[in-house]
């Protein structure tokens, strides 16, 4: 394999495979999840790149590198290095993800594809279809999914993944075939055991702000004991004044200042008290005086830095880092 054919994602994999478990550790800290997944699969796939080309490569960031060989053990070195940088109980979804997803058909091949094109596969499908589908996917993907398919059919959508108790395994297969054949694989899946009220409402949490009420909207018209339902299991940014005062002490490590004062300009009072209660004296006294030194903000602005703060929150309840309320289970 040249290294001029190499992508930049590849040459990125070449470099951390060469220095050395700790310091690819280190590395990836730094990066997002989608970027963690991206740089896996890459160096699980460059076990054929040889030491010319590895010199090549490294040539061009430092001008003297230890180099060990990069061979048929790249599936453990990642496995190492993903564990290291996340921790075990994050890093085996992601691990599973990137080393079986080489070899994924059928349904599992969709979580690899983009949203957009996941949205062009199904448009044209039954709803329920489509709701088997997105309920299959992780929810941020599913959410970004949802939001390529047509406006008309979002809440009718939502409402069949809500009401999904699972689907006979046959019916399941049956549908992974049909994926399969337009992947050219074939794949039969474990589990029947998707959708749900806590998947829709989790696919809900990741849309964006007035997206998610407009569905909730059209489905109150048509069920409305379960938009309640769902509501209950959405976790809002309102909601952070219902966790517990260790974890919003953790959380507020984690949350940037200039996010957290842009994020209350339009949190409820009962918020804003939960956060400067669990702020010492000094640190409260700068975030009002934050909020009030700035001039008029726009309305999109905030709800921008409240989805931040939100995504942290859910990743680290997902990190079991910490619990959330009652109202949050799905992300615990």
């Amino acid at each position: 394999m040249s290294e001029y054919v190499l992508t930049g994602v590849q040459r990125a994999a070449v470099i951390l495979l060469s220095l050395g478990e700790q310091q690819a550790a280190e590395v990836l800290k730094h990066m997002g999840a989608k970027e963690v997944q991206k740089l896996g699969v890459a160096m699980t796939s460059v076990g054929g790149v040889s030491r010319q080309d590895v010199e090549k490569v490294i040539d061009n960031f430092v001008d003297t590198l230890e180099q060990p060989n990069i061979g048929s053990g790249a599936d453990e070195y990642v496995r190492s290095v993903l564990v290291q940088a996340l921790g075990e109980e994050r890093a085996s979804s992601l691990i599973d993800r990137i080393l079986l997803g080489r070899n994924t058909t059928g349904l599992d091949t969709l979580k690899w594809m983009e949203p957009r094109a996941i949205a062009d596969l199904v448009r044209n499908e039954h709803p329920q279809i489509i709701a088997i589908v997105l309920s299959h996917l992780d929810p941020d993907q599913g959410a970004e999914a949802l939001k390529f398919l047509p406006e008309r059919t979002r809440a009718d959508v939502l409402i069949r993944i809500a009401t999904l108790d699972g689907i006979p395994p046959h019916a399941l297969n049956e549908l992974n075939d049909v994926m399969a054949k337009q992947f050219a694989g074939n794949q039969n899946l474990k589990s029947s055991t998707i959708g749900g009220v806590k998947v829709a409402a989790n696919i809900l949490n990741f849309m964006d702000s007035g997206q998610d009420e407009a569905i909730l909207a059209a489905i109150a018209q048509i069920d409305e004991p379960l938009t309640s339902s769902l509501r209950d299991h959405m976790f809002v940014f309102d909601n952070l004044a219902e966790i517990d005062d260790r974890a919003m002490q953790a959380v507020l490590r984690e949350v940037p200042a200039d996010k957290l004062a842009l994020a209350l300009r339009g949190a409820d009072t009962k918020v804003r008290e939960k956060i400067t209660s669990n702020m010492s004296q000094r640190a409260a006294e700068m975030l009002v005086e934050d909020m009030e030194a700035r001039g008029p903000v726009r309305l999109a602005e905030v709800e921008g830095a409240q989805k931040e703060i939100l995504t942290i929150v859910r990743k680290m309840a997902d990190d079991g880092t910490i619990q959330l309320a009652a109202k949050a289970e799905v992300f615990v």
